[in-house]
């Protein structure tokens, strides 16, 4: 039977619920809502190798008067990418919010998971593929902007720290995750908790 793990935001107004079967790799079907930068809804769908490496990942994200569809698929170990817009989110909120989808999906090609802004769940992905137990891993992940649905190549560095804790890195933003003992996050601090 399908599991379900449910984060509160506490950085602004919102929540991420996802409904999942990681028995061989990772299926899963979730929902990020929040209020800001401007209010919006995520749906989404993720599917993994039995190894964890990211086959496919599926969303749609909307609020008033605006929706993005985002469509990503490895083929022959390169990311297929469309997306499309409806309505205008520059007009809604956000002016600076960038077109959905990747410019260049070629800047993927060294990319095995996806990281969706915001949200706890993504960083389990590098986390069980990798088996991190010990040490410390670089990795570059396709990080899904929200809520524009913009795809950008993102270097990411993950940290042992000890038993049920990592340090995420990207840039010079760190945080210390606490995990339980599946390799999903309880307490993403500035972010979610559940």
């Amino acid at each position: 039977m399908p599991r379900t793990l449910l984060w509160q935001r506490t950085d602004v107004h919102g929540a991420e619920h996802v409904v999942f079967d990681d028995r061989r790799g990772l299926t899963a079907r979730g929902v990020a809502l929040a209020a800001g930068p401007v209010p919006y809804e995520c749906r989404y769908e993720l599917d993994t190798s039995p190894g964890w490496l990211t086959t496919r990942f599926d969303a749609v994200a909307e609020g008033g008067g605006w929706q993005r569809k985002l469509h990503m698929e490895r083929v022959d170990g390169r990311w297929r990418v469309t997306a499309s817009e409806l309505g205008d989110l520059t007009a809604a909120g956000q002016p600076n919010a960038l077109q959905p989808g990747a410019e260049d999906p070629d800047l993927l090609v060294d990319v095995l998971d996806i990281d969706l802004q915001n949200s706890p769940l993504t960083n389990t992905l590098p986390l069980r593929r990798l088996g991190l137990i010990t040490g410390t891993v670089e990795i570059v992940a396709a990080w899904v902007l929200l809520p524009s649905l913009t795809v950008i190549a993102n270097a990411q560095t993950y940290t042992a720290l000890g038993p049920g804790r990592v340090r995420y890195a990207s840039g010079s933003f760190t945080a210390d995750l606490e995990l339980d003992e599946d390799g999903y996050v309880v307490r993403y601090p500035g972010l979610a908790t559940r």
